[in-house]
């Protein structure tokens, strides 16, 4: 069985980062497994922790009145679940749940926004490499809207 730091190497965001690096960002992680369907986090809730995929997906949707949930965005092994963790006031702006069986590595924000105060270029490190996979998801959203209502602003 492979260590949390090894596992954590393999994704993209964290891809590259010092080994001392990735033994920090371990020690606030931890695997988990969970059924599909399952409500990760809901909209307005405490961002407390983030998530890694290992395997499965997760529908990042949003509440419509009177119809159901949108999903926003589909994310799948290798991607980052969460920004909220480090932004104040740490709230989720959205709902994530399962689609299927999916493997998580669960990450403690608290923990890792206090390593990161005390290890700034480990801040550094993940700052830029979630300001990244951010830019990346919302150029991904802005051709969906693209998709969505081009067609409608063209007629």
């Amino acid at each position: 069985m492979r260590a949390l730091d090894e596992l954590i190497a393999d994704s993209p965001v964290f891809a590259g980062l010092a080994p001392s690096h990735l033994q920090l960002v371990a020690g606030c992680a931890r695997n988990e497994h969970v059924d599909a369907h399952t409500v990760l986090f809901r909209d307005g809730g405490s961002a407390d922790r983030f998530f890694l995929i290992r395997s499965g997906a997760v529908a990042l949707e949003i509440a419509a009145p009177g119809r159901d949930a949108l999903v926003i965005g589909t994310l799948h092994e290798g991607d980052v679940v969460g920004w909220s963790w480090l932004f104040p006031p740490y709230r989720w702006h959205f709902d994530g749940r399962t689609t299927g069986p999916t493997g998580l590595i669960a990450f403690d924000g608290a923990c890792l926004r206090g390593k990161c105060d005390a290890d700034h270029e480990l801040g550094y490190q993940l700052m830029q490499r979630f300001a990244a996979s951010l830019i990346e998801r919302l150029q991904a959203t802005r051709l969906q809207l693209l998709d969505v209502y081009g067609h409608a602003i063209a007629g």
